[in-house]
């Protein structure tokens, strides 16, 4: 499908790529990740003949249909699903060809164009186009607003659905998640793996790269490094790599001494000067293995307050929204306490960040008493903030500001671990990236000591290495947090528990992250949804009664709840199970050391059985709870 061969590519004085190769087949479905800045943006440039190569060449079969996302879309009064239905430019030219018989009144070419049409199954692209705007979290009145009514974000989703839309044999998508939420990321995954042409995608989103690559283009050191697999399996596969060359590295820096010292002793004897010269050319043929330079640029945390209340914050007898008219949510009680963690789910526009608004206090409560405790200091971070930087201050005068006494050092330091160092830390935001201006917003609330942490998207814009220092920082934050967010791998490694918001309620949800998946899927499918104005022959399926609805929500909740402290239980015995066989496996490897059979290792030999034997029965124990946990949570998916 696409052949690389040894191309050079530079933006400005840089080179991007040198000597580079690849080669992706059919059908692969392909996830670019690499280093900001490392040309991934530039090879879809090139594959669409924006860029020019300064070497090298690159092929694509004849006749090769690509489409790709376009990162801006122009203000106009297009409806958002001309807009979609565009993408398909041979149905659109077939539609205007038409149009002009029709005005010429040629029955010979409106015929021929009918068939052309039916060819392409033109009566079924308005429904396709539809299904991808519902999808993407389109409601159908939206439908047929002008593309000039929507912010950024959603036209981005527009011109996403635009992309799908296009007949392709090559898909090329530049973070095609960055402004989708959880429940369009869903849809946007299965939909991807249906794809039935190649794709190229850029993301720095590791689950849902799990979820949809079979393989990885890596750009490091001016090359391009394919792997196969997920972004999970790179990650092993690299690791292993640069395992491998670091110890390379050790023994040839360790050879390249002995040369040196050997050099250094017996350059001046002529019985060794031919040795020596020989060493020298040695070294001089050596290639040199550079040092494996893993280390992200990011290094922070979130310092502790100096203070907490518990608890934080109280919300009692609460409807939120904009007035007595607009409820989104009611009767919402909560008292958050330092160290809880709470990630919020629900579907599109079910008011999630109608909720962590009015947490924030931005949004007044329409009934109900908020409560605040002495020492609550909140960091809120949403999109909107970055709009609110001062685009001709640095980083360093945005924390300066906040903190005039704070010494110059203090602010570079702290500046540095998130990757603002040097000019960068004193350059005014406005050429900024959308992700430089995300991590300053961060630095800004870090810098404050918050100890409740309220996150609207936090990771939008961020890249992989930042997303995994922004979970290592939560991680280790010893106040309160409420996140949403459409990245996964952080809920997955900063939350304790969810609350669901879904049908004007806040609920706890008892399940994993996985059980999301299957109660939004049921929930798409049973609730009245944008597609229900569709008609009966492209619906399909049952109706259901309000009534059947309500009593199958109310057993799936129960459901939910009976399961989750058995699933914890499990998920907690196979993280015990993998650990105890790791150490097994290393006793044996220990134990296969034929010196420990030597009587003078006698004492040791008993030991190490012994732990052996511990190790194992441990396991087996285990084992039988994880057996007994697994049938009771099968029983109990069989009874619901």
């Amino acid at each position: 499908m696409l052949k690389i061969s040894s191309i050079a590519l530079r933006r400005g004085p840089e080179p991007l790529l040198e000597g580079a190769d690849a080669l992706i087949t059919d059908g692969q479905r392909v996830a670019i990740v690499g280093a900001n800045g490392a040309g991934k943006t530039s090879l879809f440039k090139l594959l669409l003949g924006q860029l020019s190569l300064d070497a090298g060449d690159f092929s694509l079969p004849g006749n090769c249909r690509i489409a790709h996302m376009a990162q801006e879309v122009e203000s106009s009064q297009r409806s958002a699903l001309d807009h979609v239905m565009d993408g398909h430019s041979v149905f659109r030219a077939l539609e205007a060809r038409l149009a002009e018989a029709e005005q010429a009144g040629d029955e010979m070419a409106i015929a021929h164009l009918h068939g052309d049409l039916e060819g392409i199954h033109a009566y079924s692209i308005p429904v396709t186009a539809k299904k991808l705007l519902h999808g993407l979290g389109f409601s159908e009145p939206e439908l047929s607003l002008p593309v000039a009514n929507f912010s950024g974000g959603w036209r981005i989703r527009l011109n996403l659905a635009q992309a799908l839309m296009c007949p392709s044999d090559l898909l090329l998508l530049d973070e095609p998640t960055n402004h989708l939420d959880l429940d369009a990321m869903l849809w946007l995954e299965q939909w991807l793996k249906q794809y039935r042409g190649t794709l190229l995608f850029i993301s720095h989103d590791r689950d849902f790269i799990d979820s949809v690559a079979t393989s990885i283009l890596h750009f490091e050191h001016k090359k391009l490094n394919q792997y196969t697999g997920t972004y999970s399996d790179f990650e092993r596969q690299r690791a292993e790599k640069l395992a491998l060359q670091q110890s390379q590295y050790a023994k040839q820096q360790q050879r390249i001494s002995e040369i040196h010292s050997f050099v250094n002793r017996f350059r001046a004897k002529a019985t060794k000067a031919k040795q020596a010269q020989s060493r020298l050319k040695e070294l001089e043929r050596m290639e040199l293995i550079a040092p494996a330079h893993v280390d992200s640029p990011f290094n922070f945390e979130f310092p502790e307050a100096e203070k907490q209340s518990s608890p934080l914050l109280n919300l009692s007898k609460a409807d939120l929204g904009y007035d007595a008219k607009n409820v989104i949510l009611k009767g919402f009680n909560c008292s958050i306490i330092p160290g809880q963690r709470i990630g919020l789910l629900g579907p599109n526009g079910a008011g999630k960040s109608t909720l962590i608004k009015s947490l924030v206090g931005d949004q007044a409560l329409v009934t109900g008493e908020r409560t605040q405790g002495e020492h609550l200091h909140i960091g809120y971070f949403a999109q909107h903030q970055l709009e609110a930087l001062d685009m001709g201050a640095s980083p360093f005068l945005h924390l300066q500001r906040m903190s005039p006494k704070a010494s110059d050092q203090d602010i570079r330091n702290f500046l540095g671990g998130f990757d603002f160092r040097g000019d960068d830390a004193l350059d005014p935001i406005k050429n900024f990236s959308g992700g430089e201006k995300a991590r300053l917003a961060l630095a800004m609330i870090a810098w404050q000591r918050p100890n409740l942490l309220l996150l609207d998207e936090p990771t939008n814009h961020l890249d992989l290495e930042m997303r995994h220092a922004l979970t290592m920082a939560l991680q280790n934050f010893s106040g309160a947090i409420v996140v949403v967010s459409h990245d996964r791998h952080l809920l997955k490694n900063t939350v304790d528990d969810f609350w669901l918001v879904a049908n004007g309620r806040v609920e706890e949800f008892g399940g994993t992250l996985v059980d999301y998946e299957q109660w939004l899927s049921e929930y798409q499918r049973t609730e009245p949804s944008a597609e229900s104005n569709l008609d009966d022959s492209q619906q399909g399926g049952v109706s259901e009664s309000a009534e059947q609805r309500r009593e199958r929500k109310r057993e799936a909740a129960e459901q939910r709840k009976a399961l989750s402290p058995l699933k914890k239980a499990c998920q907690k015995l196979e993280v015990q199970m993998e650990k105890l066989q790791g150490q097994l496996q290393q006793l044996e490897n220990t134990l296969a050391d034929s010196s420990l059979y030597q009587e003078a290792n006698k004492e040791k030999l008993k030991k190490l059985l012994s732990e052996q034997a511990g190790a194992r029965s441990k396991l087996e124990a285990s084992e039988l709870e994880w057996m007994e946990i697994s049938e009771k949570i099968e029983t109990l998916e069989a009874r619901f």
